[in-house]
Formats: structure tokens, C-alpha cells, sequence
């Protein structure tokens, strides 16, 4: 148990380091590069729970295309060394995200943790819900919502693109 325990508190301080670099950088390259970093933990996070479907599409989606979207995003913009300058959202977003703040811990010391751990058949119900997980969301992805997934591929090519478009050079 000591061991699991190293392991998941090396992930989670790594990846709780890896996002405040994310949004202390002021080189939004080195920045993006770090948002890799915390995908990259989190996906091993969910690996560590038995979570190994969620951890492989976390690695393949946000790690992979997002961040490559990210990336390509960032090479295509110009003056990418200066980052982004202070301006009159500042403190809006300090006020935003302190009042965020104080609700999490408001919520997370007024839960009764005890009566999500009494549960009953929490552990089957547990097992249950992970078997033949791939194949359950593979009949709904196409059966019940291919209509959305296909939505979802034709915005992803229009968004493609438009911003082929967008950063084409006029002659």
C-alpha cells in the first residue's frame, strides 16, 4: 500500500506543478509543452485507478490531437515570446476564480464523505459499471448517438478548414 501511495502522490504533485507552470509561464510556448506534462499524469492517474479505457483516451485525445491543436495553434500566431499582456480582466478573473475556490472547499467540507463510503453494493455496483466498457460505448457512439458523433467529426472539419482559411496568405 505504501508504494501505490508514492506513486499516486508523485502524479498528483507532478501533475498539480506541471498546471501551475501552465499558468505561471509567460512563454506560452514552454506553457503548452506543460499542459502536455498534466495531460500526460492525469492519463497515468486513471491508468493507476483501473481506469485503463479513460486513461488510453485521454492520452490519445487531449495529449495527442488537443495538444497538437494547441501547438499548432500557438506556431501560427506571431508574437508568441511575448505572451499575454496585463489588462482590465485581471481582476475579474482573481475574483472569479477565488470565489470558485471557496466554493470547492465549502462543498468539500459540508459532504458527508461517510455515507458515500456506507453505500450499499458499492463495490459491485462499481464492477458492473466497467465491464465491456469499450464495446458499450462503441454500440452507443454507433447506435444511439451517431448522428451526434457524425455532427461532431463535420464540426471538427469545418473548424479545420476555416482556420486553413484564416491563416492562408492573400495574393
Amino acid at each position: 500500500m505504501f508504494f501505490q501511495d508514492i506513486i499516486f502522490w508523485s502524479l498528483a504533485s507532478l501533475a498539480v506543478s506541471a498546471a501551475l507552470g501552465v499558468v505561471l509561464m509567460q512563454n506560452i510556448f514552454r506553457s503548452a509543452l506543460l499542459l502536455i506534462v498534466v495531460f500526460l499524469a492525469i492519463a497515468a492517474q486513471f491508468v493507476f485507478l483501473a481506469a485503463e479505457f479513460v486513461g488510453v483516451v485521454q492520452l490519445l485525445i487531449y495529449a495527442g490531437a488537443i495538444s497538437i491543436l494547441i501547438i499548432f495553434a500557438i506556431m501560427l500566431t506571431r508574437d508568441v515570446q511575448r505572451g499575454n499582456l496585463p489588462n482590465r480582466m485581471q481582476l475579474p478573473a482573481v475574483l472569479i476564480s477565488s470565489l470558485l475556490l471557496v466554493t470547492f472547499v465549502f462543498v468539500f467540507i459540508d459532504t458527508d464523505w461517510q455515507l458515500i463510503q456506507d453505500f450499499p453494493h458499492r463495490q459491485e455496483i462499481l464492477n458492473q459499471a466497467f465491464v465491456n466498457t469499450p464495446a458499450r460505448i462503441a454500440v452507443l457512439l454507433m447506435g444511439n448517438y451517431a448522428l451526434a458523433f457524425l455532427s461532431a467529426g463535420l464540426l471538427l472539419l469545418g473548424s479545420i478548414i476555416g482556420a486553413l482559411a484564416l491563416v492562408r496568405e492573400r495574393s
